[in-house]
């Protein structure tokens, strides 16, 4: 029996307007009412994950800014918070290229290492509260993820990142021209096995959906893996099934399933 439901958002549990889809509060409520968790995993910060389910916040998990924050049942169970030398090893990277920018975050703001106009917004890439900087923030901001925009070749710019910095960070293409910037060790599997752990669940009783390349940890850990109908290639494989698409509310039609199944 599945108990417990892990699901990214942007691409995945967001429809196109990158909302919650009408009738999604009820359902959550109604799968824990039958015993099964609900588990927001996102690459968005915690601040801007309860601002989409403001009326269930209390009723659900949330592994939100790639594992550097996990809550479960409203209590917040961890925080990684990057080391400030390695961002000033990683900002001395971007530098070296007029085509990478970096965008640094804490709990509320984004902090740009270029003018604004430098970076174009997508999915989960908002950049909320911008404030524009000249040099890494002092170590008393904890920066909870970093993401770099390309303005092209963003393989190739993930590739030179990786040689560069793989003994800090882990980089996935998350997009059309943005890499997510991982801490060594933290990853969205990592919150979701402290959730796991909080709950006394299995990983073979969790299922799990994703789109991108930061959904792969999360997936491979699920007894239950789903890819989304627009997911990356390699997620596609490596899941046990490929259902609809985002906009088409593929994973809202899969937990009816679930529910039904109970």
């Amino acid at each position: 029996m599945i108990k417990f439901i892990a699901s990214d958002m942007d691409g995945t549990f967001l429809d196109e307007s990158e909302c919650v889809p009408g009738g999604a509060f009820d359902l959550i409520l109604r799968l824990r009412e039958a015993g099964v968790r609900f588990a927001a995993t996102s690459g968005r910060r915690f601040d801007t994950l309860c601002e989409l389910f403001e009326p269930i916040v209390d009723c659900m998990d949330f592994v939100a800014s790639n594992g550097a924050q996990v809550v479960v049942e409203g209590e917040l169970v961890d925080l990684e918070v990057f080391s400030h030398a390695a961002v000033k090893r990683l900002a001395g990277v971007v530098d070296m290229f007029d085509t990478m920018h970096l965008a640094l975050f804490d709990e509320t703001r984004s902090y740009l290492m270029d003018d604004e106009e430098r970076f174009e917004r997508e999915v989960d890439k908002n950049l909320p509260n911008p404030v524009r900087v000249l040099d890494v923030p002092s170590p008393r901001t904890s920066i909870l993820k970093a993401s770099v925009y390309c303005d092209d070749a963003v393989m190739d710019m993930a590739y030179i990142l990786t040689r560069e910095l793989d003994d800090d960070f882990v980089f996935a293409p998350s997009g059309r021209k943005w890499i997510d910037v991982m801490q060594r060790g933290v990853s969205k599997a990592t919150g979701v096995g402290q959730v796991l752990d909080a709950h006394g669940i299995r990983p073979e009783e969790m299922m799990a959906f994703g789109d991108s390349m930061n959904d792969y940890e999360i997936l491979r850990m699920a007894g239950t893996s789903v890819a989304m109908g627009n997911a990356r290639s390699a997620i596609k494989q490596i899941a046990a099934k490929t259902i609809g698409t985002n906009v088409e509310h593929g994973v809202q039609n899969e937990l009816l399933k679930v529910l039904e199944a109970i």
